[in-house]
């Protein structure tokens, strides 16, 4: 799938980034997409924590900690794929529902405006029951409101 802007628009787009190997795909993915266009890439990691986890408040500060580590890491990965390619990129850590916060990262993009494209561009997973029944990829093609990229 083709990302087109209008004519006079940027583009915009918001890569779901884990660091995982469908992940970087999506990035380079994304770097292709933005090549010769004005605009900028969001890389967004988005913490998730399970319904196991949320009963502790002990738990939460824990993985609060992990994710906080977890995102310099990410961050460091994502700047290290990027270098020499482009640098119009910037990270963010959001937390929550990882479908939800990348719509919400797209739809309230705080770059775009009127006759911009923002998309969303994530890697999708080989392992068959993602594809069937639960891998973000599949939740976005069922109720993104922007355009989307999935990189196989």
């Amino acid at each position: 799938m083709s990302v087109a802007p209008s004519s006079a628009g940027k583009v915009y787009l918001v890569v779901g980034y884990d660091g995982s190997e469908p992940a970087v795909r999506a990035l380079e993915a994304a770097v292709r997409l933005l090549r010769g266009r004005d605009g900028s890439i969001s890389v967004v990691y988005v913490a998730h924590l399970t319904s196991a986890e949320m009963m502790s408040a002990d738990a939460i500060a824990e993985m609060e900690e992990s994710f906080d580590e977890l995102a310099k890491e990410l961050r460091t990965q994502a700047s290290e794929q990027l270098a020499g390619q482009e640098e119009r990129w910037r990270f963010e850590r959001r937390q929550g529902s990882i479908a939800d916060q990348l719509v919400a990262a797209a739809t309230q993009h705080p770059d775009a405006g009127p006759g911009d494209t923002v998309a969303i561009v994530v890697g999708s997973s080989s392992q068959a029951l993602h594809r069937m029944v639960g891998s973000v990829a599949v939740g976005l093609a069922r109720h993104a409101p922007v355009p989307l990229v999935i990189v196989p």
